[in-house]
């Protein structure tokens, strides 16, 4: 059912420099990007760790010239703003904050009309985005807890909740996995960290669903043998029993050797294996798995 999604808010930035200008800022590849497409993409530090993420709809503005809407979180967005107008420095670009703008989700067709329409870039199992006018926006459903469920059941991280500001890497927020840094384009702010870290393979925290044996709360550590191997994330689902957990790779392996119990609390933590992974999650289970699995503590 379609969804106003009344924790983001949109940017328009439009401009004959305007696809040059996100292109050299952004980590994803702007410049493929056709009219009516949409791409995820983050905003980095110098160093090479998430300021903002951001989804990438290439429209067509009202005036018939080339823009984009940035489907962005509300309450990090006028620190956005004013991080993109301090990279602008002479270029012919216009960039707002468009509060008569909103965004939707799970979008029908005929649920229009829209400025922007696309499946969800990260994963299609996450249905569509859209963009549309606020007043259309606010007579659509408001309760976005069916596409939290999803989204946290499908090991996607939200831009306040799991990424946060300056925290983590591209890898470990997945962008490498779900289309939002490109490898082959020029350079933008962080290019340099990103694919070191690539490249050299040493991305050892990495965001992943996690189902537990009982509720678990927001940051709790996860352990195993005595040892720190992540913590909750801000993602948990209304039973607790579903989230998504920062774990480390390799200690999380080293757990599953040694036979050790990954907890976070009480609970007993299982992790889940995203469909939409290259990398593996050590000792993790198959999604397919989970509705036939009871899961128990010993």
């Amino acid at each position: 059912m379609t969804t106003h999604l009344k924790e983001r808010a949109v940017i328009e930035v439009a401009g004959s420099e305007a696809r040059e200008f996100l292109h050299s800022l952004l980590t994803a590849d702007i410049n493929g990007l056709e009219k009516g497409q949409c791409t995820w993409a983050g905003l980095l530090t110098p160093q090479g760790k998430i300021l903002f993420d951001m989804f990438v709809f290439a429209v067509q503005t009202t005036d018939g010239e080339e823009g984009f809407l940035l489907d962005v979180a509300e309450e990090p967005a006028e620190a956005l703003l004013a991080r993109m107008k301090m990279y602008k420095l002479r270029r012919k670009v216009d960039i707002a904050l468009r509060k008569d703008f909103a965004v939707l989700v799970d979008a029908s067709e005929d649920a229009g009309p829209y400025l922007a329409l696309s499946a969800d870039p990260r994963y299609a199992g996450m249905g569509t985005r859209a963009i549309t006018m606020r007043e259309i926006a606010e007579m659509m459903r408001r309760d976005d807890w069916l596409y939290h469920q999803r989204r946290i059941a499908l090991g996607l991280p939200d831009s306040t909740r799991d990424i946060g500001s300056g925290k983590l890497f591209p890898h470990e927020a997945n962008f490498d996995q779900l289309g939002a840094v490109s490898f082959s384009k020029g350079c933008y702010v962080g290019q340099e960290v990103v694919s070191r870290m690539h490249h050299r393979g040493t991305a050892r925290n990495r965001l992943v669903p996690v189902v537990a044996s009982g509720p678990v709360q927001q940051e709790t550590p996860v352990m195993a043998g005595g040892k720190h191997i992540g913590a909750i994330s801000g993602s948990v689902n209304e039973s607790g029993e579903r989230a998504i957990a920062l774990l480390r790779l390799d200690r999380l392996a080293q757990a599953v050797e040694a036979e050790e119990r990954i907890t976070a609390g009480q609970a007993v933590i299982f992790p889940v294996q995203p469909v939409w992974a290259d990398y593996e999650v050590p000792g993790a289970l198959k999604m397919e798995e989970l509705a036939d699995t009871t899961l128990e503590g010993d």
